[in-house]
């Protein structure tokens, strides 16, 4: 058994899981149905408040080819009235860019002060698989793309926000044979990018977060550390199911995990998470922070196939974890997995 079993086991098992994320009752809140122009399906979206309040979800729609491209809607309130594009905001340029040959998917926006602009970290899918591309935009109308800086098979990237130790940092997960997990990258400049660091590791055997992980949204820098909100695959004989779980990094060195949740805290359970054009996912790309600075609204692709809205409370994510997470230094991992 290993040293996280034995720590886990040895704290008593709750009857009641509480609940830190709660739907929104007009779930899902965008779907097909209201777009503007023919496709099969959106979801997946990145996030951000705009100056005037205002919310823009840069949302991940597939056409009926199979291919995905990004479109903007934008929203007073976060929840209805989405005013959408009427065609697609950010296309692949295969001239330019050719590994968007198979679509651009799955966006994180990140606002930098230090550039006033926002960076959108997205996949673009190659002949060799996806990989990590950035694009820079003030307005979500023109984008400046800097191509592709991870290459395949690599996915679920953002950017922090700031600078660590003089460096930009890039979130990413590339696959490996021996699982995916989650890492860090640091740049001088957002184009040549070294120092790559293992932030988070893929548990092995039954966990429900074995094999496969990898970065939801950008991650929320707190007086305690980034909380990062990422999704766990677990395997069954008939599919796999995506939920999601909580760690904490440190704010100077986000490559150190302080404390990392055992368990997932959100999973597919509503009909439209459950069922779609790929069952049993809840995956989120952006949220936003209420003027409270408390209140997170998490919007998140189900099932493939829309857009849905929880509401959650940073304080309670925090004290969550502190609960039912347990210490991850780098000494402990490596006995781990020995």
């Amino acid at each position: 058994m290993s040293i996280l079993a034995e720590k886990s086991f040895d704290r008593p098992v709750a009857n009641k899981y509480e609940t830190l994320f709660h739907r929104h009752p007009s779930n899902p809140i965008l779907t097909g149905r209201d777009w503007p122009y023919s496709m099969n399906s959106v979801f997946n979206a990145g996030a951000t408040l705009l100056p005037d309040g205002s919310t823009l979800l840069l949302c991940r729609v597939e056409d009926r080819r199979g291919l995905s491209h990004l479109c903007v809607a934008r929203s007073a309130n976060g929840v209805d009235g989405w005013q959408i594009d009427r065609e697609p905001t950010f296309t692949p340029d295969v001239e330019r860019f050719p590994e968007e040959l198979w679509g651009v998917e799955d966006p994180r926006i990140t606002y930098m002060p230090e550039l006033q602009q926002y960076a959108v970290a997205y996949t673009s899918y190659s002949r060799g698989g996806p990989g990590v591309s950035l694009a820079l935009t003030k307005d979500f109308r023109v984008f400046d793309k800097l191509g592709v800086v991870m290459s395949p098979d690599d996915k679920d990237a953002a950017l922090l926000p700031r600078r660590i130790n003089g460096s930009w940092a890039l979130i990413h997960r590339p696959m490996t044979p021996l699982g995916a997990h989650i890492w860090i990258s640091y740049s001088p400049d957002l184009r040549h990018w070294g120092n790559h660091k293992l932030m988070l590791e893929a548990r092995r055997g039954a966990w429900w977060d074995a094999n496969k992980i990898g970065m939801s949204p950008p991650p929320i820098e707190t007086s305690r550390g980034w909380l990062m909100i990422y999704h766990g695959v677990r395997r069954t004989p008939s599919s796999s199911i995506y939920r999601l779980g909580l760690a904490l990094f440190d704010l100077e060195q986000p490559e150190k995990c302080l404390i990392r949740g055992d368990s997932w805290m959100f999973a597919p359970e509503a009909e439209y998470e459950r069922h779609g054009d790929v069952q049993d996912v809840v995956f989120p790309c952006g949220y936003t922070l209420a003027s409270d600075g408390d209140t997170i609204n998490l919007y998140y692709g189900a099932a493939d196939s829309s857009i849905a809205l929880a509401h959650g409370s940073l304080r309670s994510l925090l004290a969550w974890l502190d609960v039912n997470g347990h210490s991850e230094h780098s000494h402990d991992r490596r006995q781990r997995h020995r």
